[in-house]
């Protein structure tokens, strides 16, 4: 298999560590592991014991049975833990699809998404979301899409880079779609529970039947990202075995420290995502406020759910324009080019305490 270089990644790459602002973080605020372990009065005490040796490939039992509470009707022995989102991601494909399989997968996207089954061998087309529908989805579009060859769809709700979130309905019509069609469903829901209506909140594809299979981190909606620790919950015995017999050629299993920190962390969630939660929405005013002050260079759709947006900028070049920001102001934004984006779009982070400053660097670079 030969896989492309992952664009975003290697962007990032060049400034993430030495750029005063990130901008265009995709995940939530972090917090120091002392910080975490301040929610029990015992846990430091339990997590200097933590025995260093290999763990359950699955992921420990008791990890597992915290994740379980993020679904309806999962067990713990139908989760499988891995080392963050991207390996589920990487082993997904590799248990679900040959050469030749063809996928539909929603577009713009991680790259990870398509571009792993494009190295695999199959044939891979968009199911585009479009920004004068207000990033909706279209399943008129997704059923012209099918072919004798599909073998799965694969969709991001909430959606990174735009922020969408699928309406109720929607997520019904397109897991009976996948269902009836005999199809897998891959859906993405590492941004899940980071809504900003509560109410609006889609349940897990999980839990439609053993056609989906739902990809869950600790990144993005809880800021653990340095945990690493990523899962799939699925009823689809056949597609768990090969992922857990395909792990044996990667990581084989996890971290122990890192899987005691994110049961921890489960158990507090709600906590995790309400702090978050609370930093995006006062990052959203603030957003909305200079967004409207520069109406003449930028526009967007406001997001629905998870910690960044994809506005665009209405002159000039968007590879040029995060250049000289980066390079004049210290503020590094994510070029919609990075998505395979060719108008103009970039990725704007929400979840980061230090938006303010950063805004206001780039206001001060504007004029």
């Amino acid at each position: 298999m030969n896989l492309p270089p992952f664009k975003l990644e290697r962007y990032f790459a060049q400034y993430e560590f030495n750029t005063e602002f990130l901008l265009c973080s995709s995940d939530c605020e972090a917090m120091s592991i002392a910080d975490l372990l301040s929610f029990e009065p015992d846990a430091a005490e339990k997590f200097s014991h933590v025995w260093l040796g290999y763990t359950e490939s699955q992921g420990s039992p008791a990890l597992r049975t915290e994740i379980c509470k993020l679904y309806e009707t999962i067990q713990p022995e139908q989760v499988l833990v891995h080392t963050g989102a991207g390996e589920a991601i990487y082993l997904f494909m590799h248990a679900a699809l040959k050469e030749n399989d063809h996928v539909i997968v929603h577009t713009p996207n991680y790259q990870s998404l398509a571009e792993v089954a494009r190295g695999i061998g199959c044939d891979v087309n968009p199911w585009t979301a479009r920004e004068e529908n207000g990033w909706t989805l279209n399943l008129d579009e997704l059923r012209g899409l099918l072919r004798p060859a599909t073998k799965a769809i694969v969709v991001n709700t909430p959606h990174n880079p735009t922020g969408y979130l699928m309406p109720q309905a929607d997520f019904d019509a397109l897991n009976r779609f996948a269902r009836d069609c005999g199809l897998l469903l891959f859906s993405d829901e590492v941004y899940r529970e980071s809504e900003y209506d509560p109410a609006s909140r889609l349940p897990a594809a999980c839990d439609f039947g053993d056609h989906a299979v739902s990809l869950g981190v600790t990144s993005k909606t809880y800021g653990l990202a340095g945990l690493r620790i990523g899962w799939i919950a699925t009823h689809n015995r056949a597609i768990y075995e090969r992922m857990a017999s395909l792990k044996d050629y990667t990581t084989i299993c996890n971290s122990a420290p890192s899987e005691f920190l994110a049961e921890l962390a489960l158990r507090h969630r709600d906590k995790l995502a309400a702090r978050n939660l609370e930093i995006i929405q006062r990052n959203l005013s603030i957003v909305d406020a200079f967004l409207s002050r520069r109406a003449d260079l930028f526009s967007w759709v406001r997001p629905r759910a998870g910690s960044m947006a994809f506005p665009k900028l209405l002159h000039g070049d968007i590879e040029e324009f995060c250049d000289r920001l980066v390079k004049k102001a210290g503020v590094l934004l994510l070029p919609g080019t990075m998505y395979d984006d060719t108008a103009n779009h970039f990725r704007l982070g929400l979840g980061r305490k230090n938006l303010p400053e950063a805004i206001a660097r780039v206001e001060e670079f504007l004029s």
